[in-house]
């Protein structure tokens, strides 16, 4: 015999059914989708900042321009936090954040680009 997720109630029906109700089912996915959601908002928090960060360096119409990586580490960017990236043709790894990149070099400096 099965039990409920739960309540740990016995289960009556179908052998592979997790819940013993519609409410403790509802009480399951609902309590998941809560802890999901609390951590997706404070990554995309992360990467709104870091966006913004990136923003006020290239300016409003700016293509991109090579800054210190100090300057980004004081205005508190977080270099682990990006949305995807890539490897180009000479091996040089872009890190994206939605419509911007960055690319980090040995020398201390960073090259910002809009894409």
């Amino acid at each position: 015999m099965a039990f409920c997720k739960i309540c740990k109630a016995p289960i009556k029906g179908r052998a592979n059914k997790v819940f013993c109700s519609t409410k403790c089912k509802n009480f399951y996915h609902k309590n998941l989708r809560s802890v999901t959601k609390k951590e997706a908002y404070s990554i995309d928090q992360i990467l709104h900042r870091n966006r913004s960060i990136l923003l006020e360096i290239l300016g409003k119409t700016g293509q991109k321009i090579k800054v210190n990586r100090l300057l980004l580490e004081e205005k508190k960017f977080r270099f682990k936090y990006l949305t995807h990236f890539h490897v180009n043709s000479s091996g040089k790894m872009i890190h994206y954040l939605y419509d911007l990149a960055w690319a980090e070099f040995s020398d201390d400096e960073v090259l910002v680009l809009r894409k």
